[in-house]
């Protein structure tokens, strides 16, 4: 019985027709929601980008030591280290 219901309910949503949304009122809600944003001051958006430069360069060395330290390990181990 419980089966029977929940199978006509479903039916019945289906058959509904579905609310088309306008793009007039997409642009209206987002022009709503760019109202709340609150968008970084010159000063923050400068701090973040140096801390990401700073952070992208000592990512760079630290990879390159790595990468220097097992080529020269494998040089050394194959005995063509020179």
């Amino acid at each position: 019985m419980a089966k029977e219901k929940s199978l006509e309910a479903v039916k019945a949503a289906a058959a509904k027709p579905k609310q088309k949304h306008s793009i007039v009122k997409y642009f209206k809600d987002a022009r709503s929601e760019f109202k709340k944003v609150v968008w970084p001051s010159r000063k923050q958006v400068f701090n973040n980008t140096l801390v990401v430069i700073i952070s992208l360069v000592v990512s760079g060395i630290a990879v390159w030591a790595l990468d220097s330290a097992f080529g020269s390990l494998l040089m050394l181990l194959l005995g063509r280290y020179s």
